[in-house]
This record gives C-alpha cells, structure tokens and sequence, in this order.
C-alpha cells in the first residue's frame, strides 16, 4: 500500500491541474460546509450544483479520495464532483482523517465517510439533494471508506449512513493481505473487521465495480472475491474490469506503483459507465 500513495498523487494532482484550467467554462456553483467537528479541527465538504439548479431536487454522489488512508484532499475529487454535477447530480467532494501513526488510523476516517453520508442526507432539503438517492463514490483506499459507510454504517450520531448505490474505483476492499493497513491500524482493530470482503451481507447497496486487470497495488483477486460474496448475498454488483491496465487504470506498458499514466479513453469510459450505472440505479431518464 505504500506504493499506492505517490501514485495517487501524481495521478489526481495531474487531473487536478487539468480541471481547474478548464473551470472558467463550468456553469456551476461551489459551496462548502462543515459536516463535523473532531479534536483535530472542522471536516468539510465541497458541494458542486449547477449555477442554475433545476426545479426538482437532484440525486448526490459523495466522493472519497484515495491516497492509502494517509494522505490526500477533498480538492483531487473535484474533477469527478464536477462531472456528475454536470450531468444532473449534486457532486459532493468530502474531506477526512487521515491515519497520523499515532492517534488516527482507517477507523477514525470509516466514522468521517459515514458521517459525511448522514451529514448529506439531514441537510438533503437545503443541498436540494433527493435523500433516497445518494451515491458514494470511491476509488483505492476513498473505495474502501465508501463500502464501509454501507456495510459497516459507524455513524457518530447514530444517523443512517448508508448510501443508496456504490461506484468503486480500484477500491481497497480485501485487506487481509494488507500489511499497510494492519500498520495503521496500530493493534486497535483486526483487519478482517474493516474488510469488506469479509463482512459482505445480505441488503447492501447496488454496487459497480471498475478495475484494472493487471492492478498490483489493489489486485483484480480481491475485488473478484467482493463481487463474488456480494452475488451470493443476493445483491446487485456489477464487476467492470479493464483488460491490460493497471492501478487507477495505468497502461501495462508503463507499472502502476511508479509514475502514473492513467489511460484518458479509460478514464473517460469509466466515467461514463459510473454515469450510466446510477442513471440506472436512480431510474434517471435523459432526454
């Protein structure tokens, strides 16, 4: 996992860079807001609308960034929450705890992703968001917290956090093998449970998955297994793999713990399967 890091820095810092240049001809709003307070200081989240809103509340998808549970910023999901609120949704870019090795571990950014979902659906009327159609969207260890709010639901208020619909991204969501994440955990929790392929259960959100065949830093094998246990609970997952790309979709030409090379026609294609996946899901008719 600790290859997983600088990867996802270069990779989201270069879509970063690309999204703000073109900022200037998006026709939409952001706010921010505080969804919770911790010792270590205020978490917000990052609202994007279009400026003109429609007369009906919208569907939310809530994004998690990756960056192995220690690293990152809301700031490198702001290309994604940009898109989906371009095609109709409320985009919502979250900020979390990320594990010090001291006192934060995956455990305090578990609660942080699910109370970022409670936050949402309370504050549903004034965000203009429909509060039975909210979707969380992570990718690497972003994916691992998204599943969590749905299987493990750790809400501080005792709130619902449960999203309507899951899209994961390369997601970090068989961790037995995990060094890194036994690491950070530093001995307060077993790892097998924060797994979520360990406690797949009946009941759980729709759920796609997009991943890279050749992936060394979240292998194919653990979100096979995922999708396995989810079909035989009965729930609904999609598993879209991409043959000879790796983490976060880095061609094979290039290794995908090194320097990123995300593949934009994959990119985009994932996107737009993420896209028609919740349209589906949410029932969205487009004209």
């Amino acid at each position: 996992m600790m290859k997983l890091m600088s990867l996802v820095i270069l990779i989201f810092s270069f879509w970063f860079d690309l999204a703000s240049a073109a900022d200037s001809h998006l026709n939409l709003t952001q706010m921010e807001h505080i969804y919770a307070n911790r010792d270590s200081g205020s978490l917000k989240v990052y609202v994007f609308k279009p400026k003109t809103p429609p007369k009906n509340s919208s569907p939310a998808v809530v994004i998690f960034h990756g960056g192995g549970w220690k690293m990152g910023e809301a700031s490198w999901t702001f290309p994604l929450a940009k898109y989906f609120s371009e095609n109709g949704f409320v985009g919502i870019a979250v900020e979390y705890r990320l594990s010090d090795e001291k006192s934060i571990t995956p455990l305090e950014a578990m609660v942080d992703a699910c109370e970022s979902i409670s936050w949402v659906r309370k504050k549903a009327k004034s965000l203009g968001v429909q509060s039975d159609k909210i979707a969380a969207y992570g990718w690497s260890t972003g994916g691992h917290l998204a599943a969590s709010a749905a299987i493990f639901n750790k809400s501080v208020s005792g709130s619902d956090c449960s999203p309507n619909a899951l899209v994961l991204e390369s997601p970090a969501v068989s961790l037995l093998g995990d060094r890194w994440a036994r690491k950070l955990l530093l001995k307060r929790e077993d790892v097998r449970n924060i797994s979520p392929d360990e406690n797949v259960r009946k009941g759980l959100p729709p759920t796609l998955i997009l991943q890279g065949d050749l992936d060394t830093v979240t292998p194919l094998a653990g979100a096979e297994r995922f999708h396995r246990k989810m079909i035989e609970m009965g729930n609904r997952c999609e598993l879209k793999v991409y043959k000879d790309y790796g983490h976060l979709f880095t061609p094979m030409s290039m290794p995908d713990n090194g320097w990123p090379k995300p593949d934009p026609k994959v990119s985009k294609d994932a996107s737009k399967q993420s896209l028609e996946f919740l349209d589906n899901v949410f029932r969205i008719v487009r004209e």
